[in-house]
């Protein structure tokens, strides 16, 4: 295992922790349409706490050292997952899918859902991982930044392709190459969060909002538009709007952006940067168009019919949660076989009924329909290939460009 130096975080890196864990992403409701389940939010002190020990910085990408696998001999699996992330019967005592996996292969699945925020996940997990040890689970479920930093420290084991036929043929292709792990050696999506453009139809007078452009620049919008207080999100579909590609952006390029963003500042075409506190304001048209995300959209629509959406000609940014397996983790084979069961797609399809996030899975479609046919064809659950093909993510950045970048963002949104 390699060795490391702790890395305090900075100042910038704490604040933007705690603008997504109180109102950001961390704070998104991870529960299918009209269930609201917050992510939690770690508390403050928690994250002075983690910064203050160190999150360790990246180190080499040649993945964990294979460690002794047991799952031949003990037919269990460990698996952390978020809060409302897994299917549920109506009567709420079982979980179907995993059930019939167990059924159908004689594994146990211990499943708990004792992830509620990245950063304090990370920092129950890191001491096991640092000093070689077990963590006591075979199979975590965590955003994209932080499977990138956990494969490039050397702590996730590398998958055994001929263990996941059905994953490697049927992961989507927006989700198949992430510059964090080419090719899914280390990680499969569980799903996609897309950051999307939505307007309140009535609040507009009926006109479409489908541009960062428009939101940036239509006078009849002027003090009504809202950008989120994610970096990642309103950087990554402001370069978009500029032709650049958020997967390969230069310091020029954040820089033209941040320039972009201020000008409708110093205007006051933005009326403010938010969490997801944004949802009040467009439901009741306070907000008449602003940059959103996709499962935020989907629980308002079910109440306000006047909520759309929009997919930007110049494209959107799409995160997702991955499914790793960590160093040392006992059952590694079982933790392949449970990841390659939801690969199937009647599996996938049952998985995404309920908790209504973008599948990764190609193929579902018919299976979802036989579901729910509205789900089926909601393109915020299952991107067409129109869609998919506008799909791009936010480049991995290095712990000098985070710093770097949160601090002139800060600066952009008054934090």
């Amino acid at each position: 295992m390699e060795s490391y130096e702790p890395e305090r975080l900075s100042p910038v890196q704490l604040a933007a922790m705690r603008r997504s864990l109180t109102g950001g992403r961390g704070a998104l409701t991870r529960r299918s349409l009209l269930r609201a389940s917050g992510m939690g939010a770690l508390a403050l002190g928690g994250i002075a706490t983690l910064g203050a020990c160190g999150i360790p910085p990246a180190g080499r990408a040649e993945g964990a050292a294979a460690a002794d696998d047991h799952s031949e001999k003990e037919k269990e699996v460990t698996f952390s997952n978020w809060t409302e992330y897994m299917d549920v019967s109506d009567d709420e005592k079982t979980r179907p899918t995993l059930a019939a996996f167990t059924k159908r292969t004689g594994i146990r699945v211990k499943y708990t859902e004792d992830i509620n925020d990245n950063v304090e996940f990370f920092g129950k997990i890191k001491p096991q991982l640092a000093a070689g040890q077990n963590t006591g689970r075979d199979l975590i479920c965590v955003t994209d930044w932080l499977a990138a930093r956990i494969i490039r420290l050397g702590w996730a084991q590398k998958l055994d392709p001929s263990n996941l036929p059905h994953a490697f043929a049927n992961v989507s292709a927006q989700f198949r190459t992430p510059d964090w792990d080419p090719g899914r050696a280390y990680s499969y999506p569980w799903t996609g969060i897309p950051t999307v453009i939505a307007y309140n139809a009535k609040a507009t007078g009926g006109r479409k909002v489908d541009s960062v452009t428009q939101l940036l620049d239509d006078p009849k919008l002027k003090g009504r538009v809202s950008f989120l207080s994610e970096m990642r999100d309103t950087i990554g579909m402001t370069l978009l709007d500029q032709g650049k590609d958020p997967g390969k952006f230069t310091d020029a390029d954040f820089d033209g952006a941040i320039g972009r963003l201020q000008k409708a500042v110093d205007k006051k075409q933005i009326r403010r940067f938010t969490g997801n506190d944004y949802t009040a304001d467009l439901s009741k048209g306070d907000i008449a168009a602003c940059v959103g995300w996709a499962g935020d959209i989907i629980q308002l629509q079910a109440d306000n019919p006047d909520i759309k959406f929009a997919i930007p000609a110049a494209g959107y940014i799409t995160s997702s949660d991955n499914l790793l397996v960590p160093a040392q983790a006992r059952h590694k084979t079982n933790a392949e076989k449970l990841i390659d069961y939801y690969y199937e797609p009647p599996v996938a399809a049952q998985l995404a009924a309920y908790i209504n996030y973008v599948c990764p899975v190609d193929g579902v479609r018919d299976e979802l329909a036989k579901i729910d046919e509205s789900m089926a064809s909601n393109t915020l659950i299952l991107p067409d290939r129109e869609m998919a093909a506008k799909s791009r993510s936010f480049r991995s950045l290095s712990t000098e460009e985070e710093t770097a970048y949160e601090e002139k963002f800060a600066k952009l949104i008054g934090a």
